[in-house]
């Protein structure tokens, strides 16, 4: 059975910062590329990083660059996002995403974590 379990997330003020953790089972994690997303309320789901299956390789939101860093493990199947300076619009529920290419494309997501950024 396919899981992404996201953990990490919560209330913290305005500057803080807070450590994502995403972690898999039930398919091969290392050969997938994995991306964190967020949804604001009333807002579409967007990306935020995301980083290449060996993890040689990562892409950040503009809105995010020099504060967010995304790293994996793959020997424990985990992805990270370290999130540093929080600002009041990065609250939003965050998921991890999972997405394999080839012949068959195979995606997965997580069930979310609800990160809140307010004095």
């Amino acid at each position: 059975q396919v899981q992404l379990v996201e953990s990490g997330g919560g209330l913290v003020q305005p500057g803080g910062s807070l450590r994502l953790s995403c972690a898999a089972s039930g398919f091969t994690f290392s050969t997938y590329a994995m991306t964190w997303y967020r949804q604001a309320p009333g807002k579409e789901r967007e990306l935020v990083a995301a980083i290449s299956s060996a993890g040689d390789s990562t892409n950040y939101a503009d809105s995010v660059k020099g504060r967010f860093t995304i790293s994996r493990d793959n020997a424990k199947n985990t992805v990270y996002l370290q999130m540093n300076s929080l600002k009041a619009e990065d609250t939003a529920v965050y998921y991890c995403n999972a997405k394999r290419g080839g012949f068959v494309t195979r995606v997965y997501w997580g069930q979310g974590t609800q990160v809140t950024v307010s004095s």
